[in-house]
């Protein structure tokens, strides 16, 4: 591709002005009430059995596996003692458990159980084929300007990558190791 010449005639090229920051702005807002929106949709069919907590910290062990409680409650940006509260919850509720660390019988790790991989796999397929849906009614040239400006915009906002398709490492756009303040 060619690159443009400046021409005499031409005006100067402009700095973004501060109306765009504050049109951007509002549109990103407006997308994120809308995130926000199918999030929320992607968990109701489970919210008797979990809260939006209890289910980040499913994901935290669906992406990270086996862990003991102090690495958890780190991975989660929480004390360890909010951690044991919520897997309390969770254990009770048969989608995590509580096992003797083979590598060292002292120590005791938490895993998800099959039921708990099984409700982040429907979340997280629920919430895929919502955004799938939006996504499927943008004109397809639109699409790849979609996919240029999210790309920019996470970038700037430091946040890493999305898997690939069919390689969940973080489903729901949650980054385990970041600070919670990232993750919420």
């Amino acid at each position: 591709m060619a690159a443009h010449r400046q021409c005499p005639d031409d005006p100067p090229p402009t700095a973004p002005d501060r109306d765009d920051v504050d049109a951007v702005t509002r549109a990103v807002l407006t997308a994120s009430r809308l995130l926000v929106a199918v999030s929320a949709r992607s968990l109701a069919a489970v919210e008797d059995r979990v809260t939006l907590p209890q289910f980040r910290l499913l994901v935290v062990l669906s992406t990270h596996g086996d862990a003991k409680l102090v690495t958890l409650a780190e991975r989660l940006g929480v004390n360890p003692s909010t951690a044991m509260r919520m897997l309390d919850r969770l254990i009770a509720a048969g989608l995590a458990e509580r096992q003797v660390n083979p590598a060292n019988r002292r120590e005791t790790v938490l895993r998800l159980t099959p039921d708990g991989h099984r409700l982040v796999g429907e979340v997280t397929a629920g919430r895929r084929r919502e955004v799938a849906s939006i996504v499927e009614r943008i004109a397809p040239e639109q699409r790849a300007a979609l996919i240029d400006a999210l790309r920019a915009f996470t970038d700037a906002g430091g946040e890493a990558a999305a898997p690939v398709e069919g390689a969940d490492a973080y489903p729901l756009g949650w980054t385990p190791d970041l600070p919670a303040a990232h993750g919420a």
